[in-house]
C-alpha cells in the first residue's frame, strides 16, 4: 500500500469510527423521548413521516433537546474499556474481555453517585456530565451489582451473568467492537466472540449474547468496506457456527426479507418492540437496509425509532450500522451538532481510532506510564 492510499484508508477509518459512534448517539437521542409513546401518539405528536427531529424532554430538571439515554452512556463505556484492553496488551499482558466489566462497574458508579468522588482512575469516568439516570436496565443494573458484591467477596470480575436475559441491554452497547481497526489483527470472528463475552457479562440468555456479537459483526464487515448487503452474508456465517443461533439468524433473515417491502412503521412492528435483543437488532437492521443511501440516514433513523417499542434502543443500532457504512458526514448535521456530549463521543472515537494504530507510540511494550496510560490504565 502507498503511502497515500494508507494515509486515505486511515481517514476512512476515523470516520467510520467517528460515524458510527456519533450516528448511535443521534439516533439514541431522537428515540429516547417517544420510547413510551405508541405509533398513534408519536404520528400525533411527530406528524405522519413520524420522528424526524429530536422531541422536548426534560432530563435531571433541564428541559432540553437532544438528551441521550444509557444506551450511548454504556456505548462509552465499551469504548473506553476497549481502548484500556488495548493498553494492557501492548504491556505485555494480553487483551482480556474481563477489563470490560470493569468499565462496566465504572459506569455503574454513574448510576449511582452525584459526580467523581476521585476513587476511580481514568479519563471517561470524571466526566460529570455522564452522572445521570437515564432509565438504565434493571438487568444491568442488577447484574453489574451482583458482580461488584462478588468480587469484594470471592467472585473475580469476568464471570458471566446467572440470570436468563436477552433483553436489548447488552445489544445497543456492542458496536464499538467492530469499530477495531481491522489492521491491528483482530479478525471478524474475534469481534464476534468479544462482543458476545463482554454481552454475557449482564445478559445470560444464548441469544442475548450471540445478537452483540452479531451487531459487532456488522459494524466490524462495515468498517472493513464491506456493503450492507456483504455484511449481513457474513454475520450469518458466522451465526451458523455457534450453539443456538436460531433466534438471532431467524431476526436477521426477517429484517432481510421486510427490507424487500416498501418502508413503513407497521413492518417495524411486525419485527417486534426492540425490548429484547433479537427483535432490537432485526428492527435497527431493517431500517438501515430500507434506507441505506448516504442521503437517507435521516428516513432510517425516523423509521427506526418510529414504533411503540424500544425506540432509543432501535435507533442506536440504526445509527452505529449507517455511521460504519457511510461515515460522519452523511450523518444529519441538525441532529449531530444538538446531540448531547458530542465533544466527549468525538474524543473517545479519535483515541480508539489513535490507540488501534499508532497506541504503541503512545506507551510501549511494558511501560514506562505515560500520560496516555493515565487515561486509560490497562485494567
Amino acid at each position: 500500500m502507498t503511502e497515500t492510499a494508507e494515509r486515505q484508508a486511515l481517514e476512512s477509518y476515523r470516520s467510520r469510527v467517528r460515524g458510527s459512534l456519533l450516528g448511535g448517539a443521534i439516533g439514541d437521542a431522537l428515540g429516547g423521548p417517544v420510547e413510551f409513546w405508541d405509533l398513534p401518539r408519536i404520528r400525533a405528536v411527530c406528524g405522519p413521516d413520524g420522528v424526524r427531529s429530536y422531541q422536548p424532554a426534560t432530563v435531571d430538571g433541564v428541559p432540553g433537546h437532544g438528551w441521550i439515554t444509557d444506551d450511548t452512556q454504556m456505548t462509552l463505556f465499551t469504548v473506553e474499556g476497549i481502548i484500556r484492553a488495548s493498553v494492557r496488551t501492548d504491556r505485555g499482558l494480553g487483551f482480556t474481555v474481563a477489563v470490560l466489566q470493569h468499565a462496566y462497574d465504572r459506569w455503574l458508579d454513574t448510576q449511582q453517585l452525584d459526580g467523581p468522588d476521585g476513587t476511580r482512575d481514568g479519563w471517561l469516568i470524571g466526566q460529570r456530565w455522564l452522572y445521570s439516570r437515564r432509565a438504565p436496565g434493571t438487568t444491568c443494573l442488577q447484574a453489574l451489582e451482583t458482580a461488584r458484591d462478588g468480587h469484594r467477596s470471592i467472585s473475580p470480575f469476568g464471570r458471566p451473568a446467572v440470570n436468563g436475559s436477552k433483553g436489548c441491554g447488552g445489544v445497543m452497547r456492542s458496536a464499538p467492537f467492530g469499530l477495531v481497526w481491522p489492521g491491528a489483527g483482530y479478525p471478524l470472528d474475534w469481534t464476534f466472540d468479544a462482543a458476545a463475552e463482554a454481552a454475557g457479562f449482564t445478559h445470560g440468555h444464548v441469544t442475548g449474547r450471540l445478537a452483540s456479537g452479531a451487531l459487532a459483526s456488522l459494524v466490524g464487515a462495515l468498517v472493513r468496506g464491506r456493503s450492507l448487503a456483504e455484511a449481513v452474508e457474513d454475520t450469518l456465517g458466522l451465526l451458523e457456527r455457534r450453539d443456538g443461533h436460531q433466534e438471532t439468524s431467524r431476526a436477521i433473515v426477517r429484517a432481510v426479507e421486510a427490507a424487500r417491502h416498501p418502508a413503513d412503521a407497521a413492518v417495524v412492528e411486525s419485527l417486534g418492540a426492540g425490548w429484547i435483543a433479537e427483535e432490537a437488532l432485526a428492527v435497527g437492521l431493517y431500517a438501515a437496509l430500507a434506507h441505506p443511501e448516504p442521503g437517507e440516514v435521516l428516513d432510517a433513523l425516523a423509521l427506526a425509532v418510529t414504533h411503540s417499542g424500544d425506540s432509543d434502543s432501535t435507533g442506536s443500532i440504526c445509527g452505529n450500522l449507517l455511521g460504519a457504512l457511510h461515515g460522519e458526514t452523511a450523518l444529519p448535521p441538525e441532529l449531530v451538532f444538538e446531540v448531547e456530549g458530542r465533544g466527549t463521543i468525538l474524543t473517545l472515537a479519535d483515541d480508539l481510532c489513535t490507540e488501534f494504530t499508532v497506541g504503541r507510540e503512545l506507551h510501549g511494550d511494558y511501560g514506562p506510564f505515560t500520560r496516555w496510560t493515565t487515561r486509560y490504565p490497562g485494567w
